[in-house]
């Protein structure tokens, strides 16, 4: 077999989700209820090959005799038997009426854990994941949540940019741009060239403060894209990617590139030196 999930005493903590396909449901007894949930405050979580990442999940519970706080809180893929060892870090309550409290769940995720988390490949990790738990009131009322404060789990991509002009001499306009889109791999904890990828090359003018698009070209098999391009005028260059329900949306750095109305100078003659008359 390749590998199992082998934890000593510091990876007790760590949840080990691998839930199968689920729809967003609850039940238990009382009127406790999660009125509102929304996850790193509603952006994607994205997670690259060696950085942990630390993202917090808040959720408005509420009931007559006040909330007593959550019980447990965990995150899990919504939609496939997938998961990732994500460890849920802290959990705590505000207490924001009679009846009403905001829950925080903070969790954390380490790259490092991917390899060995189980058998399955772990990029089938990225996707819809959402929020699991049991909700408590101070009257014994509980609420057990699920798929609730859905989110992207994203895997990071970068993307790279360069810009030339075909001629260096003369007026000539136009420019080629060459770059790479690549993405991490959770399985080898390294970044791969992504290909058959849209990417737009865009073109910002100097003085300007956006980009527009001037061509849209797709990835090779080593996530590589190229372009020649006639040049507004002089100013920057870039790849766009719009990224997928699995990777980062990302856009490379500007890469300038001049474009004058300088020509080659044709060499000057030399000095015609002249013999005085003899007298």
């Amino acid at each position: 077999m390749r590998r199992h999930a082998v934890w000593g005493a510091t990876a007790v903590s760590v949840v080990m989700i691998v839930l199968g396909a689920s729809t967003a449901h609850a039940e238990g007894e009382g009127d406790i209820r999660v009125v509102k949930g929304v996850t790193n405050g509603g952006k994607s979580v994205i997670v690259g090959i060696d950085q942990p990442v630390t993202f917090r999940s808040t959720l408005t519970v509420k009931d007559n005799s006040g909330v007593k706080g959550l019980s447990r809180a965990q995150a899990f893929h919504r939609t496939s038997t997938s998961g990732a060892p994500v460890e849920t870090t802290d959990i705590s309550c505000k207490k924001l009426s009679s009846t009403t409290s905001a829950c925080t769940a903070t969790m954390r995720i380490d790259p490092a854990w991917f390899p060995w988390y189980s058998d399955r490949n772990a990029n089938e990790a990225a996707g819809g994941w959402g929020m699991y738990g049991i909700a408590n009131a101070n009257d014994g009322d509980y609420w057990i949540y699920d798929g609730l404060a859905p989110f992207a789990f994203k895997r990071a991509a970068t993307l790279t940019a360069s810009a030339t002009r075909v001629s260096r001499f003369g007026t000539g306009r136009q420019v080629t741009v060459t770059g790479t889109l690549a993405r991490a791999d959770w399985e080898a904890l390294k970044y791969r060239g992504y290909a058959g990828q849209s990417l737009k090359l865009q073109f910002r003018k100097a003085g300007s403060s956006s980009y527009t698009t001037v061509k849209t070209v797709t990835t090779n098999s080593a996530g590589r894209v190229g372009a020649t391009v006639t040049a507004p005028g002089t100013g920057s260059w870039r790849w766009f990617y719009q990224g997928t329900s699995t990777t980062m949306q990302v856009a490379s750095a500007g890469d300038e590139v001049f474009v004058g109305t300088t020509a080659l100078r044709s060499t000057p003659p030399p000095p015609v030196i002249r013999s005085a008359p003899v007298e």
